[in-house]
């Protein structure tokens, strides 16, 4: 499989999910529920609030999962630095608002509703926030990672 055919098929996912969930938040924000992986180190950050929306194991690729969970940020809320599980694929989809992202040593950059970026394996996630101080953002991570591996998301020792 070439790789635009898997950054497609991940691009494609993330849209079909990002679909579903807007569908969802007409009604009201989804309630939480335990989902293996999804935040297990510790709580959100202030400012943060996950929400697991999707998990399968992927048949045709052994070892692997796909894991989608929405991340929503209130005007001026932010992730603390992280790590993701080591084996995982991240990509990201902006559902609304705009956030602001620094992956490793790469610049800081603001992506707007509709846009996205990937963070590949190892990646260090400096910088994931609001871009804007009066509304709200939200966006969907899509993990493609060993189900083995917990927790998902792992914050930086100071």
């Amino acid at each position: 499989m070439s790789i635009g055919k898997v950054t497609g098929f991940i691009g494609a996912a993330g849209i079909a999910i990002a679909l579903g969930v807007t569908t969802g938040h007409a009604q009201g924000p989804a309630p939480k529920t335990a989902m293996p992986g999804a935040r297990e180190a510790a709580a959100p950050a202030p400012g943060e609030t996950v929400t697991p929306v999707f998990r399968r194991d992927i048949p045709n690729v052994g070892g692997r999962a796909m894991i989608a969970v929405v991340v929503t940020y209130p005007p001026g809320g932010r992730s603390p630095v992280h790590r993701h599980a080591p084996s995982a694929f991240i990509y990201a989809y902006v559902l609304s608002g705009a956030v602001r992202s620094q992956v490793d040593d790469g610049p800081a950059k603001i992506y707007r509703t509709g846009e996205g970026f990937y963070e590949d394996p190892g990646a260090q996630h400096r910088v994931s926030e609001n871009a804007s101080a009066t509304e709200p953002a939200s966006m969907l991570a899509v993990f493609v990672v060993d189900p083995k591996e917990h927790p998902l998301t792992i914050p930086e020792q100071k």
